[in-house]
């Protein structure tokens, strides 16, 4: 088997049958399989899903018998998993044509590449319109490259679009999922991939895949609670300490927490939460005080720090005129 697509779901009855269907009717020159693992869901979406499995030979469907949660129900998709070559799709984002295509051939063709991600655009479910390319748009795209490692992972943060990665499958590579993370689960399953099966992370700029904005995705919860940002937070910085018993660098890892801290502070500043935005922009200054005294992530983390008891004028000088 070539490759394996992994799909969790969870309540998608209004989506997942758009999601499957843009992976099974791919064209390809090479045999896939398609794995949907239901969490149990209460709605429909086991129904749906079987029914598709009558249509699709290639996809599989295995139903929890109770919610186990989605880091265990990854685990237990990879488990699955035949494919020489791993793709991971959540079960309410969709695939472009030619997806798997290309993104096999780019591995096949780069053997050091050990994880690769595409392009995805991000809409909005209920218009359709695009909000923003993932990667193209990321508010730290300009420090980006198309071949970088783990390191740059720590040090810039969540550049790779979950539903946009494709990687070599290994021995216990189901050791990369932490069960510890609450929110942020592709985080750190990227940076342990990278860590138990060393090599590169290639980005493929196609547009291959779009990720879906609605009112129950990650991003539409996190923007209705300030508590579920701070889990996010704590998450993102357990990534980051994962790569120290793989050897990084502890002040790489010093920085990439400190950043942490910086883009959460901007995200807390972007909501008037005036308390959170100080506690963290002053935390991305300790985390680094005593392994890189005077480290700033560029000049507007520097700028944002230097005018923190004044979060109007931050919020204009690097925002302008969309504050």
């Amino acid at each position: 088997m070539k490759l394996s697509v992994l799909v969790p779901v969870f309540n998608l009855e209004q989506f997942v049958e758009a999601c499957l269907v843009s992976l099974l009717e791919q064209q390809t020159s090479f045999a896939y399989e398609v794995i949907v693992v239901d969490d149990a869901s209460v709605d429909n979406s086991w129904q749906i899903i079987c029914a598709l499995a009558q249509r699709y030979s290639h996809l599989f469907p295995i139903q929890n018998p109770y919610n186990q949660g989605l880091a265990k129900t990854q685990k237990t998709l990879l488990s699955l998993a035949r494919g020489e070559y791993i793709v991971y799709v959540d079960g309410d984002d969709l695939a472009l044509p030619s997806k798997l295509q290309v993104m096999a051939d780019y591995l096949d063709t780069n053997p050091g590449c050990t994880l690769c991600y595409h392009e995805a655009e991000m809409f909005d479910d209920e218009t359709g319109a695009r909000i923003k390319l993932f990667t193209r748009d990321y508010y730290n795209a300009r420090y980006l490259e198309p071949v970088m490692t783990r390191e740059a992972l720590i040090r810039f943060g969540v550049f790779v679009n979950a539903s946009s990665i494709m990687f070599r499958r290994y021995e216990g590579m189901e050791n990369a999922i932490d069960e510890g993370c609450k929110i942020i689960l592709d985080y750190p399953w990227h940076i342990l991939n990278l860590s138990l099966n060393p090599g590169t992370l290639d980005f493929i700029p196609e547009l291959l895949g779009r990720y879906r904005f609605h009112s129950q995705s990650f991003g539409g919860q996190t923007r209705k609670s300030a508590e579920r940002r701070e889990q996010s937070l704590r998450d993102l910085l357990r990534a980051c300490d994962n790569a120290v018993a793989f050897g990084e660098d502890p002040v790489i890892i010093a920085q990439g927490r400190a950043h942490h801290y910086y883009s959460a502070a901007l995200y807390f500043l972007r909501l008037d939460d005036v308390m959170r935005f100080t506690q963290c922009i002053e935390q991305s200054v300790a985390e680094v005080a005593e392994l890189a005294p005077g480290w700033f992530f560029d000049e507007r983390h520097q700028r944002a720090w230097a005018q923190r008891a004044h979060p109007a004028q931050v919020m204009q000088q690097l925002f302008g005129d969309a504050a």
